[in-house]
């Protein structure tokens, strides 16, 4: 007999899901009987919240949604801090529970891990959120959330399964996936309209957001059609190359881009939601004055906040295109354009603000590049990851992302890299963590270690959660709860079978980056926030 747990591992499988993250469970035990005989990957976490956020950095490398495989009740609450991380930065992941036999369902009887509305709860934090409680609406259940994975905006997917229909049998069932529907191409008359607003900019300036991802060519060549300036999100960086003369970089939250942004005669928005984080260190709304044109996936998006005069429904890698199409022919500029001269003033407006904190943080990740080629670089809410936001400039998307925008989690560095490297085991792979945060997902070292991961953690030293300390004491308020126990990094790296180090200098450092990029373990660095050798040049 096959059961109903064996057959949805079968079915995940059917729609290339190729990595599950979780911890086994009681309520689950079906589901990992299928899993053992069905050639996935396998990571087992140390923590629900650790295994949601590997799956975050595993769809963020990849592009592609890993699963995740939680018990009920402590196990889906747990999970729910990643899923929330993921949701609020659209990343995909397909989440499977189980959940009390439905004899109990909804009754109170005190059964354990029992809890009032558990679908609810994860409703809050996905896209879709449903209770299989019958093993025929099984198929089309996993259809549906395969089909709002690939065609809607990608946030997590949660499907929750009683314990006692996981060992349902389910041999009349055909493990063959439904057809999945595609991306949203735009409308032709929006991109019409968009075509004919962008025509007649002046002073036009471009935004891009990590739903532009995808479409990295084709915004630079509409960037240099329109000779316009482009400021990206965090999760839009790379979408432009770093040496591109009319890049403005992560900065819209300074004074001289908004300064642009007011001054523009138009904006393009494509695949951003213009969020908090990506406004720092000036979060107030964004000061548009002239036309917005706006380009999302997501209809909710294109009546919020900031309403446009043409709003496009689409895909970015659809739509761009379509507007490059809708331009026509465009002569080639010289070199030295307007816009070219309009984004190198930014620069070094934005620049000129920097004060010595940034600097020091960016010579530190300069000095990191110099050793790690072409690295993929996970940050956690941390004082270097906050700067690191503004200056870093990768060459390509799907290369930097941190836990300080969405949701702005804590302890999101250490899992989601472990995820990055299974989804990128070419590539290298820095966590960059403050010690306060990295005590939230420690144990995931064991998991790293396990999963054979050899990333690197560069943790920054500063005693505690230092920016919450600074901002505390900006307030004029007495610093509570934010000094911190510090216990021995190294030790407890090296108990979990790290390789560890502790510069005293560049060379050491870039020594050290050099050895971990050849080791078969990963590797912690410890960084202390006041060492002197990192103010020098």
């Amino acid at each position: 007999m096959i059961t109903c747990g064996e057959y949805l591992i079968g079915l995940l499988q059917a729609y290339q899901i190729d990595t599950v993250f979780g911890i086994p469970g009681m309520h689950t035990l079906p589901l990992y009987r299928g899993l053992a005989s069905s050639g996935l990957r396998t990571i087992t976490a140390r923590h629900e919240q650790g295994a949601g956020m590997m799956a975050d950095g595993y769809a963020r490398a990849s592009g592609r949604p890993a699963a995740c495989l939680v018990t009920s009740g402590p196990g889906v609450t747990n999970l729910l801090t990643a899923m929330g991380q993921a949701y609020a930065d659209s990343v995909p992941m397909v989440v499977i529970a189980s959940v009390l036999p439905r004899r109990y369902l909804g009754r109170g009887a005190g059964r354990i891990h029992e809890m009032r509305d558990q679908r609810a709860m994860a409703a809050g934090v996905s896209t879709l959120a449903q209770t299989v409680l019958e093993a025929d609406e099984l198929p089309t259940a996993v259809a549906r959330a395969f089909s709002a994975l690939s065609a809607g905006r990608p946030r997590p997917v949660y499907l929750e399964f009683p314990a006692d229909l996981l060992e349902a049998p389910a041999d009349h069932l055909t493990p063959v996936p439904a057809a999945l529907p595609q991306r949203p191409a735009p409308r032709p008359e929006a991109i019409a309209e968009a075509a004919g607003v962008l025509r007649a900019a002046v002073r036009p300036l471009i935004i891009v957001g990590g739903g532009a991802a995808e479409a990295g060519p084709a915004v630079a060549a509409l960037a240099e059609a329109l000779d316009a300036p482009v400021a990206t999100t965090v999760n839009g960086k790379g979408i432009l190359a770093p040496d591109h003369p009319l890049l403005l970089g992560s900065t819209l939250g300074y004074a001289p881009v908004r300064e642009a942004v007011r001054t523009a005669d138009l904006v393009l928005v494509i695949g951003s939601e213009l969020g908090e984080a990506d406004r720092f260190p000036d979060t107030s709304d964004l000061p548009l004055a002239g036309k917005l044109v706006r380009v999302d996936i997501d209809p909710l998006q294109l009546a919020a906040v900031y309403r446009p005069e043409v709003a496009i429904l689409g895909d970015a890698a659809l739509a761009v295109p379509a507007l490059l199409v809708a331009l026509g022919q465009t002569p080639p500029r010289p070199g030295g354009t307007d816009g070219e001269r309009r984004a190198d003033e930014i620069r070094c407006a934005v620049e000129a603000t920097w004060d010595d904190e940034i600097h020091t943080h960016r010579r530190l990740l300069e000095a990191v590049l110099e050793v790690l080629p072409d690295p993929l670089i996970i940050g956690d809410s941390t004082q270097p990851v906050y700067s690191a936001n503004y200056f870093c400039a990768p060459p390509r998307p799907r290369s930097f992302w941190n836990g300080s925008t969405g949701f702005g989690t804590l302890g999101y560095a250490l899992p989601a890299a472990i995820g990055a490297k299974l989804a990128r085991p070419e590539r290298p792979v820095l966590a960059i963590v403050g010690d306060g945060g990295f005590q939230f997902t420690m144990p995931e070292m064991a998991t790293a270690v396990e999963a054979g991961t050899p990333l690197i953690v560069l943790l920054w030293q500063n005693r505690g959660y230092g920016e919450i300390r600074r901002r505390m004491v900006s307030a004029g308020i007495p610093p509570l709860g934010v000094d911190q126990t510090i216990p021995d990094y190294l030790a407890i790296s090296r108990a979990y079978g790290w390789h560890t180090g502790r510069p005293d200098g560049y060379a050491q450092l870039q020594a050290l980056l050099d050895q971990a990029g050849r080791c078969a373990v990963p590797t912690l660095i410890e960084i202390e926030e006041g060492a002197g050798w990192l103010s020098m040049g």
